[in-house]
């Protein structure tokens, strides 16, 4: 079996990243951080998660993502399955994080987009459903 371990994220300030995800993740805490460089340019990282998985953050981002509205290749977004979307919205806009934009009307889903600080759209689903065949249905 393969599951994801983490995403490593690129960003200007791992405080102000770390600001949108303790909110998200109530639960998970630092792993472990450091200093180095990459390609010669200094920078610090932590990991963030819990026992099984994590985000990586590294300090040395610089300009701006890619445009979310455009077609740029590039990373469109990742996501998060939650049991508590209703909490997981309050504790961000808590933090000062609004919802971006709502997910697709769908009788066995909710779902959510927000947008960290680095530009990173970030989704957080709810699933009303237990049956794959519900869960993962589309339209076609």
């Amino acid at each position: 079996m393969i599951h994801l371990e983490h995403i490593n994220l690129v960003v200007t300030d791992i405080d102000t990243a770390l600001n949108f995800y303790r909110a998200a993740f109530p639960h998970w805490s630092l792993r472990g951080g450091g200093e180095g460089s990459w390609y010669g340019k200094p920078r610090n990282w932590v990991h963030f998660g819990d026992d099984y998985q994590y985000l990586a953050f590294n300090d040395d981002g610089e300009g701006e993502n890619r445009d979310l509205s455009g077609h740029q290749v590039g990373l469109a977004h990742f996501a998060f399955v939650t049991q508590d979307l209703d909490g997981v919205i309050a504790r961000l806009g808590k933090a000062g994080f609004e919802v971006d934009k709502a997910g697709q009307d769908d009788p066995f889903r909710r779902n959510v987009y927000f947008i960290d600080p680095d530009g990173y759209e970030v989704e957080f689903v709810q699933y009303q459903s237990d049956l794959p065949l519900q869960r993962n249905r589309y339209d076609a």
